[in-house]
């Protein structure tokens, strides 16, 4: 059985998200502070063979119109160097939206700011997995 890991890769953090084990939800996992481009890959990649991944879904941001942004080409250079380092199959999942509604979430349980840092993108990367796992359920 499949089982789906999803990055929300930033410059700063990257939020980790896991699926159930009926890759019928996203669950957050964590975040992962980033310290250097190769030990970040490196880390990642571990991250996603230790919660026993069988694909790696990457949240891919883009203009609101859908076209590509500076951000696009850093997380694209990222992915690539991602494929190289583990066999895992790696997956790009349009990311519009999902740390805005991460916000919004912790916003509306009334988290403070300084504590929303913490959970922010590993909530993203579970709006983002959320998004490739409906695709997937209705076959799209």
């Amino acid at each position: 059985m499949d089982r789906y890991v999803a990055f929300d890769i930033g410059d700063k953090r990257i939020g980790v998200a896991v699926s159930d084990p009926f890759n019928t939800y996203a669950l957050p996992s964590q975040t992962y502070f980033r310290k250097g481009f190769k030990e970040d890959v490196k880390a990642i990649a571990a991250i996603a063979k230790e919660k026993c991944a069988t694909v790696i879904v990457c949240g891919l941001p883009v203009n609101f119109d859908g076209t590509e942004a500076l951000q696009t080409e850093k997380t694209r250079r990222f992915i690539d160097a991602l494929k190289e380092e583990t066999n895992i199959p790696v997956v790009c999942e349009d990311e519009r939206f999902t740390t805005q509604m991460a916000h919004e979430t912790l916003i509306s349980e009334g988290m403070r700011r300084e504590k929303r840092k913490n959970y922010v993108d590993a909530l993203a990367a579970a709006n983002i997995l959320d998004g490739y796992l409906n695709k997937t359920k209705k076959g799209v």
